[in-house]
């Protein structure tokens, strides 16, 4: 299947997740990968402001943010890459370009993400055999990840599904070492 079409079906079945499951996804989701000690430890966390049908992560960041964890989430810049910028609270978030909650902390640059101990990303999908990851097809991501160190965690958040042995490939495309879904952590390379 490519891409295009992988996205458009991945899409349709978030859209039939009822709220009540979408919330016990994001619970189940949080309290495993705040289990993990790498998350537990992790000084510098580089995560996203979930919308609509992702794995909700406000209560996951709150939780990092509140256990004593810088969290830094993205700012997508004019040209589609991501800025970077620290959460401090709820009430430090406004709309961005997109919609999409952002931190209205001084900008920390593209590579503020290479500081980062710990990085969750979403996806809509991650092959379960090389790690690659399939996000909405802007790239951001896949730019924000080639600038991170290879022996950090490089999670992507998941319902469940979305785990897949079919996910088409570009050479652009950047891989995670974690897929975390309601069912669990899985490492991949």
């Amino acid at each position: 299947m490519d891409k295009l079409n992988l996205r458009r079906e991945l899409i349709s079945a978030r859209a039939s997740l009822a709220p009540q499951q979408l919330r016990s996804n994001a619970t189940r989701i949080r309290e495993t990968l705040l289990d993990q000690p790498w998350a537990q430890m992790a000084g510098l966390v580089a995560c996203y402001w979930s919308t609509g049908t992702e794995p909700e992560t406000h209560g996951l960041v709150f939780a990092l943010w509140k256990h004593g964890a810088t969290v830094i989430l993205p700012v997508l810049r004019e040209d589609d890459d991501l800025d970077w910028a620290v959460y401090d609270g709820p009430d430090t978030l406004a709309p961005g370009r997109r919609g999409v909650m952002e931190p209205v902390d001084t900008r920390r640059g593209v590579d503020a993400i290479r500081t980062a101990a710990l990085v969750i990303v979403p996806a809509l999908a991650v092959d379960r055999v090389s790690g690659i990851r399939l996000g909405r097809g802007g790239g951001s991501y896949d730019r924000a990840l080639s600038r991170v160190g290879p022996n950090v965690p490089t999670v992507a958040m998941l319902h469940e599904g979305e785990l897949r042995e079919d996910v088409p490939a570009e050479p652009h495309d950047m891989t995670v070492r974690f897929a975390i879904t309601p069912m669990g952590l899985t490492r991949l390379k």
